[in-house]
């Protein structure tokens, strides 16, 4: 077995904002990542830290970017539990798409009808609850309840099989996965001084 960890967020920016505004979720942009160091996550997102638009398929790093200048938004982080086959056919989707990120689009039309419960699936176009849905449903790493193109980012804490590992903001985030790194080497440590 393998893990997924998703990321939910919801910042303080005008979109962010706007999206909260409309759907009254406690979240509006969610996030996921293949290694359990947690220094990488892919979304669709703003391509600059000071402007939301233009937007696609972006790597993210919560000691980087707009994470790091943004330390007190709200977050939960989720882990979720998959076979082996279903985590490798996930991260070679992602990889795949990163390989040709150019080529994707932010699927803001998509963005607005999932909001009135309208699926929309565009080639090359995703907002980020619809590509992290897609990602998981391609893999078979999950069954979602709705389309992909109808997830919203507060879905995923309704999921059964996810578990919550965190729930803070991105600052307390950072400093928890550093303490938990700590202990962990502590614990290799200890195990190959006991041999």
């Amino acid at each position: 077995m393998k893990k997924i960890y998703i990321l939910l967020t919801r910042s303080d920016t005008i979109v962010s904002k706007l999206i909260s505004a409309a759907t009254s979720d406690e979240y509006t942009h969610v996030s996921i990542c293949f290694n359990s160091s947690m220094k990488l996550f892919y979304s669709f997102a703003r391509k600059y830290v000071h402007s939301p638009l233009p937007a696609g398929l972006r790597r993210e790093r919560l000691d980087k970017g707009f994470f790091k200048l943004n330390p007190h938004i709200p977050c939960a982080l989720y882990s979720l539990d998959v076979e082996d086959e279903a985590f490798y056919k996930a991260k070679s989707h992602v990889k795949l798409m990163m390989k040709h990120s150019d080529s994707y689009r932010f699927n803001i039309y998509g963005l607005f009808l999932c909001k009135i419960n309208i699926p929309l699936k565009r080639k090359h176009h995703y907002f980020c609850s619809q590509f992290v849905s897609e990602v998981l449903k391609e893999s078979n790493a999950i069954r979602l309840p709705k389309a992909a193109s109808l997830m919203r980012p507060v879905d995923y804490t309704t999921l059964p099989e996810l578990n919550e590992i965190y729930t803070g903001s991105i600052g307390g985030l950072v400093n928890f996965l550093s303490r938990r790194k700590i202990i962990h080497t502590k614990q290799i440590i200890t195990h190959q001084l006991a041999r």
